[in-house]
């Protein structure tokens, strides 16, 4: 059995954490976010963290088919809602899901009435649906967000135009691809 004597380990123990890095006072941390309300009344301060810039970007695709009849976006708008305690229940009351749905836009229409009253209009993004039925919504923050956009039968079959709908959490300077 090898003694080695205490004040050996100890010498040699203070110069291996002499050689270690030292990193300094952690960085300040960020600021909280402003809490987000708990009702379900409309709360412009519940979507102040949409309008911050971020890595994130949405690439969506429509490729709703009925049986053999597809569906196309081609030239519709395409909105970017905020996910926020009033929009979660406005869309739960307008398409019956706070996840996602299709649904003739009539019955969404129908439906405004009883969605609770607000205008979002302000924190919503924008964008066109490509004649290849693709669109994409770029610098966005971590999140989550609902998609939505109106498509109508392809070609020259008949049916109903549809509101197409669908939760999308954007996170961690990705690109999520989205299929509605």
């Amino acid at each position: 059995m090898v003694r080695i004597p205490l004040l050996g380990v100890l010498a040699a123990t203070a110069l291996v954490s002499a050689c270690a890095p030292t990193l300094g006072p952690p960085p300040p941390s960020a600021p909280p976010p402003p809490p987000i309300s708990t009702t379900a009344e409309f709360n412009a301060q519940d979507f102040a963290w949409s309008q911050k810039a971020g890595a994130n970007v949405i690439a969506g695709r429509v490729m709703y088919r009925e049986g053999a009849v597809r569906f196309t976006c081609a030239g519709s708008t395409v909105v970017l809602t905020p996910e926020t305690p009033w929009s979660r229940r406005r869309m739960a009351a307008l398409y019956g899901s706070g996840d996602h749905a299709a649904l003739p836009v009539a019955d969404v229409r129908a439906r405004t009435a009883s969605a609770p009253p607000g205008d979002a209009n302000p924190y919503v993004k924008r964008t066109t649906c490509d004649a290849a039925d693709q669109f994409a919504f770029g610098g966005l923050p971590d999140g989550a967000w609902y998609a939505i956009t109106v498509a109508r039968p392809a070609g020259s079959s008949g049916g109903d135009t549809l509101a197409l709908m669908r939760r999308v959490v954007t996170r961690g300077g990705k690109i999520v691809p989205l299929t509605l």
